[in-house]
């Protein structure tokens, strides 16, 4: 499978909120085209307009090198083995961040089109006895409000989902506020939806109150506490996941097996929330999922994207031992919900995982020429 072109397309929509943690706004598209005019598309969850750079920055020297001069006119053999290349020949500037980011939207495109060019589901790539479906959890932002809160749980009850998580927004402003949303989502929940609370980083690196909120979650059968403090607050992770009172996730903002690796050294989470689109794609997140099968961490790969994202997730969750499950965004970002067509169901809970070839879905091209903002040239 030799390599023509590599192209990345920012996209954004009409109007973004900078103050909302929301990457469902905007978007870098990634496209592969081989030799043999198979295209695999894939996305990045990061800043679009910084990675489209790593894509398309000149050679400087031997390990200084953007994407796509290191893979256009490539021979690809082995996924593995040009994730390898791709990595070494830009580690001089990329290494983690922003250069494992823009790899990881290149190497999910790859995983589609070699799907493509063997008539094989990314699945069954990976696996020969993937899973056909997944259970998923909708995934929002905190409401403001106990009576939002409500709503939105029963607006997601209603949708069919089974499990719910709530985060960010202004979890950490006030304990008395963060006791009344999160006992209002279990009153409107009730017994049979699970939830989960995505602290947004609202501890700081404050144990003793994350401990005091992990108590309440616990109380009220909450799954996990998600990033309750900064991503290199370790210390802090440690110390609070040793205490036991809730399990602890985060890892999103992990890039590479290698930064997962010193999660696994310092004991800093009981949950590891890899985002594919973010920890070096398809490639990188299978060794992941290795490393946290052999420190006994669960894994739950993050996912608040497009339907490329969600796509690819239910390919990888389909092949990782465990019980799996798996976030699914239900926030209101027309480029996020629109851009495969037709979108992805989810039926009581469960989305099927794609059976065409690469990863089965098709972006809208409509879509991409309303949020387009540039292309590579």
């Amino acid at each position: 499978m030799k390599i023509a072109s590599l192209e990345a397309t920012v996209l954004r929509q009409d109007t973004v909120d900078a103050e909302r943690a929301d990457g469902g706004q905007d978007n870098l598209l990634v496209r592969v085209t081989t030799e043999d005019g198979v295209v695999g598309v894939g996305e990045v969850d990061s800043s679009p307009e910084i990675c489209k750079a790593v894509i398309d920055a000149p050679a400087s020297h031997s390990i200084n090198n953007g994407l796509r001069n290191l893979l256009v006119g490539h021979e690809v053999v082995d996924l593995q083995d040009t994730w390898e290349m791709l990595f070494r020949g830009s580690i001089y500037a990329g290494r983690r961040g922003a250069g494992v980011h823009a790899l990881s939207g290149v190497d999910i495109a790859l995983w589609d089109a070699w799907g493509k060019t063997h008539g094989t589901p990314v699945s069954q790539l990976l696996s020969t006895t993937p899973k056909d479906k997944i259970r998923v959890y909708a995934s929002i932002l905190m409401a403001f409000t106990p009576e939002e809160v409500r709503e939105n749980v029963q607006k997601a009850k209603e949708d069919g989902f089974t499990a719910l998580k709530l985060g960010w927004g202004p979890i950490g402003q006030s304990r008395e506020n963060d006791v009344a949303l999160i006992t209002a989502a279990r009153e409107a929940a009730g017994d049979d939806m699970d939830l989960m609370l995505d602290a947004g980083y609202g501890y700081g690196t404050d144990v003793d109150e994350a401990a005091y909120i992990g108590a309440l979650l616990a109380d009220l059968n909450w799954g996990w506490l998600e990033e309750p403090f900064l991503p290199d607050a370790l210390e802090a992770y440690a110390s609070l996941t040793a205490r036991g009172v809730v399990p602890v996730a985060g890892g999103e903002q992990n890039a590479s097996r290698w930064e997962f690796l010193e999660l696994a050294r310092m004991g800093a989470m009981n949950i590891w929330q890899p985002d594919i689109a973010r920890c070096g794609g398809i490639s990188e997140v299978m060794k992941i999922a290795e490393i946290a099968d052999q420190h006994g961490v669960r894994i739950v790969p993050h996912a608040w994207k497009s339907g490329i994202l969600k796509a690819t997730s239910l390919h990888v969750n389909a092949v990782i031992a465990g019980e799996r499950i798996q976030e699914w965004s239900t926030a209101d970002n027309p480029l996020a919900q629109t851009l495969v067509a037709p979108a992805l169901p989810v039926v009581d809970g469960w989305a099927a995982v794609p059976t065409g070839p690469g990863l089965g879905v098709d972006v809208d091209e409509s879509v991409v020429d309303r949020y387009r903002i540039v292309t590579s040239s």
